[in-house]
Order: C-alpha cells, then structure tokens, then sequence
C-alpha cells in the first residue's frame, strides 16, 4: 500500500495524544487537526513531528483532507494507539504499490476498548481509506463504518484513561 498519513482531530488531548502519536511509526506523515486546544495538545504533536493544522469549522469534513501528502489516510482517536500487530500490518502493506491495492474501498481494524473489566473488543471499524472518500462519522470525525472494508491484522486500543 502506498504510505499512509496519519490524521488525528484533537481538542485538549495533550495529556493522551503522546501514546497515539507514538505509535503511528508505519505513517510516513502525520497530521493533528487542532480544534482549539488551550492545553498542551500542540506543544506534543510538535515534540512528535506532526504537522499541525487548525480545524476550519466552516469546511464540510472531508474536504479538509487535500492537505495530506499521500493517497491513503489512516485515521485514529487521540484517545487510541495501534497495535504491533497492526504496525506490522501497515509496514507490509507500504510494500504494495498503488495499482497492487486499487481495488481496495477501504479497510477496517478491530478495536479494543479498556474497560474496568478488562478490554472489550467492539465492532471492526473502518479507519484507512483513500483520500477520495467521502462517508463522514460528523461526531467523531471517522470514515463511517464500510461492510466491503478489507479487515487487516491488528487493532486499534482505544484507552479509557491517559
């Protein structure tokens, strides 16, 4: 798969956001969509090198992607970091070149959620799609869920608490 940008909207998520970036070693970019944070949110993603971009409250979502510099877009909660497994997924799938995924609509991780209980796992949830989709989760700022998503191997770890 051509090299994924990591995008992440952010509003005060500085005391998680260091885990999530931290993972996104397989993105050959990353990019935190700030949403008018006052807290330390801006100063981490710098520390990790994202680009910062400020959120347009007036651009539909969806059209604030021609930013990103490749055609794959892996997008992730604050709140969430991936997986080795899924790092090991994403670094085989660079490997492919454009044509080779073509086909491809989208592609879906498992998320596991902690909870007091311990982890749940919740529904796959589509979260790597080209950059011309268009099928918007307007509160969480997700692709919305794809049935025909390719399922790929890891999850996603969506903490409870920083």
């Amino acid at each position: 798969m051509p090299p994924p940008t990591a995008i992440l909207h952010t509003c005060n998520d500085g005391v998680r956001l260091g885990r999530a970036l931290a993972t996104l070693r397989p993105c050959d970019e990353i990019v935190v969509v700030d949403h008018g944070s006052s807290d330390d949110t801006l100063r981490v993603a710098r520390e990790y090198s994202a680009r910062i971009r400020t959120a347009d409250p007036l651009q539909p979502l969806g059209d604030d992607v021609g930013f990103a510099h490749h055609e794959w877009l892996l997008f992730l909660l604050p709140s969430e970091a991936i997986s080795e497994a899924l790092e090991a997924t994403l670094y085989e799938w660079k490997r492919y070149a454009q044509r080779d995924v073509a086909e491809v609509s989208s592609c879906a991780v498992l998320v596991r959620e902690e909870t007091s209980q311990g982890w749940a796992e919740l529904q796959p949830s589509t979260r790597l799609v080209p950059r011309s989709w268009r099928r918007w989760d307007r509160e969480f700022r997700l692709p919305l869920r794809d049935l025909e998503s390719m399922l790929l191997d890891g999850d996603l770890l969506r903490f409870r608490t920083p």
